[in-house]
């Protein structure tokens, strides 16, 4: 047998992976993803950058229109919801985290929807399931090509670079193409690929997610109109390894429709977030609550204003170390932020970077009192990483604590009842009670679900706007 390319072992993967290659596990951890993933983005269409985005993506127009996620009446062609939906999911960095590091979902669930609206036989849940999980396999697949993309990023980001090439790959599986025409899909795209982490803490940086969606849907549209690009993209230096200088590819195993087959999901969880900010401000924020919880306890009622210094041990990463940070995408990437807002009210939730929990003087205080040290030990790496705080007070008192591992850190999964919880919690801010139960149980049964169009349907719902048609009707009455 003549061995396989890589990216023609892609391509095949694409191809040949069915419904009867997903396992339990894997079904079970993707609509952990896709629930959050849903109710992130519904928080995320109250952000100035989506409503930016929405405004741009309108002057669109096309024959084939996809819902926009918490406006109802209001579709767009489906490259572009896909694109302001997706920068709605990352638009507060409230989205799940992989390793090697990357946002997998927010790239591939809005472009997945978007296309399956348009679809004339709409996809049964585990068709959608079956492709959500194929753009997320070739992401973590291509992840694992390069050492360097197992740390922090330092030059790009990630979702920007494998998030398009998982859009691809998934909606070139739901339009059913074929090898060569997955492979063309995934050679598109991989043109569309590339955001440089300069504007990490900036509102650029939630289009990442948007563009990384909507090029891998383009992409595949593109590759079904016969589209061609280069069929070696994947085994080239000068094809998707210009993004690592480590890029050392290799073919996947071969897919049969009666082999079985291992999912990187399987294999690797996803991180889930508390709170929306970077990732690694979740290390600081438990920390930090640990080093309250210690002061109040010997200290019932003292003023916090007794803390003279705070020493902060992360690792290097010049993009989340923001001493002052003037904006909320700042403070989302602020080890210093973080550390202050959980020493100061015990917690950090998505109230803490409004503007008028900012401008506390208390904060501003604390802030000036914050320095960093970056052990050798603590590892740039979401998997290797650590935060340690050590508080001194003006009477010479010194409260310390660590933390290894974060509550919602793939080694410490959010259990079922918190993620519904959360889910609730964000989703709530734009769907009645009875739509968000009706997310929750329609990705509960997925699996199961010959239709799965009432879950687009649903995400178009605002309790606070009415229907376009209903509020003519209203005018008119």
């Amino acid at each position: 047998m003549i061995r396989k390319g890589v990216t023609e072992s892609f391509g095949a993967a694409v191809s040949c992976l069915s419904t009867s290659h997903l396992t339990d596990e894997v079904i079970r951890r993707s609509k952990r993803m896709i629930l959050d993933t849903l109710g992130v983005g519904l928080l995320g269409t109250s952000t100035p950058v989506f409503n930016a985005v929405l405004q741009c993506s309108q002057r669109q127009q096309a024959l084939e229109n996809s819902k926009v996620w918490g406006r109802p009446g209001l579709s767009l062609p489906p490259q572009y919801a896909a694109f302001v939906n997706g920068v709605a999911v990352h638009s507060m960095d409230f989205d799940d985290t992989w390793h090697p590091a990357t946002h997998p979902s927010g790239a591939v669930l809005p472009a997945v929807l978007a296309l399956a609206e348009t679809l004339p036989v709409k996809p049964s849940g585990l068709e959608l399931l079956l492709a959500f999980n194929v753009g997320i396999e070739v992401q973590g697949r291509l992840l694992r090509f390069s050492k360097e993309a197992h740390n922090i990023p330092k030059r790009f980001h990630p979702p920007a670079v494998v998030g398009v090439m998982g859009s691809a790959a998934a909606t070139a599986k739901l339009l059913g193409l074929p090898a060569a025409q997955s492979i063309a899909a995934l050679a598109i795209a991989c043109s569309s690929a590339g955001a440089p982490m300069a504007n990490a803490a900036t509102q650029t940086k939630p289009l990442h997610m948007g563009n990384a969606a909507r090029g891998g849907l383009e992409a595949s549209q593109l590759a079904l109109l016969s589209l061609e690009g280069n069929t070696q993209i994947l085994d080239l230096e000068s094809g998707f390894g210009a993004f690592y200088p480590d890029y050392v590819p290799h073919p996947l195993a071969e897919v049969t429709h009666t082999s079985h087959y291992r999912w990187v999901l399987e294999d690797q969880n996803i991180a889930q977030k508390r709170f929306p900010a970077h990732l690694g401000m979740h290390w600081v924020a438990d920390a930090a609550k640990e080093v309250r919880a210690k002061f109040l306890a010997k200290f019932p009622n003292a003023d916090l204003n007794q803390i003279k210094k705070i020493t902060l041990r992360v690792p290097t990463s010049r993009y989340v170390d923001c001493p002052l940070p003037v904006s909320e995408h700042q403070a989302r990437h602020s080890f210093q932020f973080n550390c202050c807002t959980a020493l100061l009210d015990g917690e950090v939730t998505v109230e803490s970077f409004s503007k008028s929990q900012m401008k506390r003087s208390a904060l501003k205080e604390m802030l000036l009192k914050v320095q960093l040290e970056n052990p050798q030990d603590n590892h740039s790496s979401f998997e290797k990483m650590y935060c340690e705080i050590a508080v001194e007070t003006t009477q010479g008192e010194m409260f310390t604590a660590r933390c290894n591992t974060f509550y919602g850190h793939w080694r410490k999964p959010l259990s079922h009842e918190d993620l519904v919880r959360k889910f609730r919690a964000n989703a709530s801010t734009v769907l009645s009670a009875d739509v968000m139960e009706g997310i929750i149980y329609t990705v509960d049964h997925l699996d199961t679900n010959q239709d799965c169009s009432m879950l687009w349907s649903y995400m178009h719902f605002n309790k606070h706007m009415m229907h376009r048609d209903e509020r003519r009707s209203s005018a008119l009455a």
